[in-house]
């Protein structure tokens, strides 16, 4: 942790901003509209909003599902700034390169320490979105010194070289042990034709975990992950932080807002295009949870979306005051992503032992959910507030 006099330095408020409203969409999973939804299941708005609070079951895309490729994106926005701000102080490349492995090795830890909570041994697995990011961060900061072809031409290199690798892996025949991968060969999310290369637990990146997941210690062997999540999805990880990494450096650029909010447009636009026809042709399927190429340009494109919506609307527009809130979250990132993932039950906890065993239920049980999780929120945020009144910023 660390306590800085001029946290401002370089930033742009519109990055913050959106980084704070992808935040505060994780914390709020403590809402439970999934709960809600099958309490009142006539209701169309709680069934909207449960469902864009969950993850899709294979193919497609909920706000939900945007979250860590919105993360991750952002990233690769900072870090054009993040290298400049260190260069004028005098960092040389060097010195840089090591903080960037120490950083890397917290953030995969760290990642490693939240998925152990409340297990018998460490749980090493490294699907955690601090993971992904720091596998793939030490060759982020490298490109980040390179010019914008080298990094286009990275990209290119990811995406087709991540499509072979899935689209050459065999799919499983008549003696495939279903059971062992977890999922059954009439799931009704499974892919047909080619496009059933990326099918749940039974594709390349699910084959290599079988090997490499089993090197770690652990209470019985690995034999899938039930949400098909797979530890090399960091590279195409890395796919999205480098085009948040073109992002960076095109906000950096010495150019009129709107020339930035137009190539962000069209960016943004292009991509998701593109990944729409390369589902709908059956080329490579849509699906984040083992964040294929097309989830790739899909999703990026949607990140340059937002970011052009938050840079117009507080940057260019000036409307800062109103998005405080979410500044907060955003300046304080992993302080935020910690809290949400270590002290909701303890906050629960502790109101129902000081105020009342039925707190959350002043508006029935239909919606207790709604009222703990605002109290969590709330508490949360605060803590936030806190720390960002006092000018302490957690910083990897």
């Amino acid at each position: 942790m660390t306590k800085s006099s001029a946290p401002f330095v370089q930033r742009l408020a519109s990055v913050d901003v959106y980084r704070g409203f992808v935040m505060f969409l994780m914390m709020a999973e403590v809402l439970e509209f999934s709960k809600v939804s099958r309490a009142v299941p006539d209701s169309r708005f709680w069934q909207f909003l449960s469902f864009h609070q969950s993850h899709v079951p294979w193919v497609g895309c909920s706000l939900h599902d945007l979250i860590q490729p919105s993360f991750s994106f952002l990233v690769g926005v900072a870090l054009p700034f993040s290298i400049a701000g260190r260069v004028a102080k005098g960092g040389k490349f060097s010195d840089l390169f090591l903080h960037t492995l120490k950083r890397s090795l917290i953030l995969i830890l760290l990642g490693v320490f939240l998925r152990s909570m409340g297990r018998e041994m460490t749980n090493w697995t490294f699907e955690d979105t601090l993971s992904q990011i720091g596998l793939g961060y030490p060759f982020l900061f490298l490109l980040g010194f390179r010019s914008l072809k080298v990094q286009v031409a990275a990209l290119a290199v990811i995406l087709v070289g991540y499509w072979l690798a899935f689209a050459l892996y065999p799919l499983p025949g008549p003696a495939f042990d279903y059971a062992l991968a977890g999922t059954a060969p009439d799931w009704e999310h499974n892919l047909q034709g080619f496009a059933a290369h990326w099918n749940r637990n039974t594709n390349f990146a699910w084959a290599f975990d079988r090997w490499f997941m089993n090197i770690f210690p652990r209470t019985k062997e690995f034999f899938n992950n039930g949400g098909g999540y797979s530890t090399l999805s960091f590279i195409p990880t890395l796919g999205t932080m480098i085009l948040g990494l073109i992002a960076g450096k095109l906000l950096k650029e010495e150019s009129p807002g709107s020339d930035k909010i137009r190539k962000f447009l069209t960016l943004g636009l292009g991509l998701v295009v593109a990944g729409v026809l390369l589902n709908v042709l059956g080329i490579c399927p849509n699906v984040k949870r083992i964040w294929t190429p097309t989830w790739v340009l899909f999703s990026g494109g949607l990140c340059f979306l937002f970011l052009a919506l938050f840079y117009f609307v507080v940057d260019i527009r000036g409307n800062v005051k109103a998005f405080d809130w979410l500044k907060i979250i955003g300046m304080n990132s992993i302080a935020a992503y910690v809290l949400a993932h270590t002290v909701n039950d303890f906050i629960d906890e502790s109101f129902k032992t000081n105020i009342s065993q039925k707190y959350d239920m002043i508006f029935g049980e239909s919606y207790h959910t709604l009222v703990s999780g605002f109290v969590i929120l709330a508490v949360e945020w605060w803590v936030l507030y806190w720390m960002y009144k006092k000018k302490l910023f957690i910083k990897i």
